[in-house]
């Protein structure tokens, strides 16, 4: 199984994204939120290309793909030296 790493940025627009979701839909809707990409992040432990190639980063060095988390989110992430690293949320 892959280690998975989050950018700082991923990971404070995941935070901000889950701080939204508990001011508009309570607690417990947060926690749904954070469960799920908590489910998403083990399946790309286990599934690293799982998410297909993200079209619209193409023409960068590395090769980005993508997984939605919800119907408002996905992760975009690349593998390097056997890690997943999630570039943005």
């Amino acid at each position: 199984m892959m280690k998975v790493r989050w950018s700082p940025d991923a990971r404070e627009r995941m935070d901000k994204t889950a701080d939204f979701i508990q001011e508009q839909f309570g607690l417990k809707s947060k926690m749904r939120f954070k469960k799920e990409v908590r489910r998403v992040n083990d399946l790309l432990k286990a599934n690293p290309y799982l998410g297909p190639v993200e079209p619209l980063l193409e023409d960068l060095p590395s090769e980005y793909h993508s997984i939605v988390v919800n119907n408002l989110n996905k992760m975009v992430y690349y593998i390097k030296d056997d890690i997943i690293h999630i570039a943005d949320f």
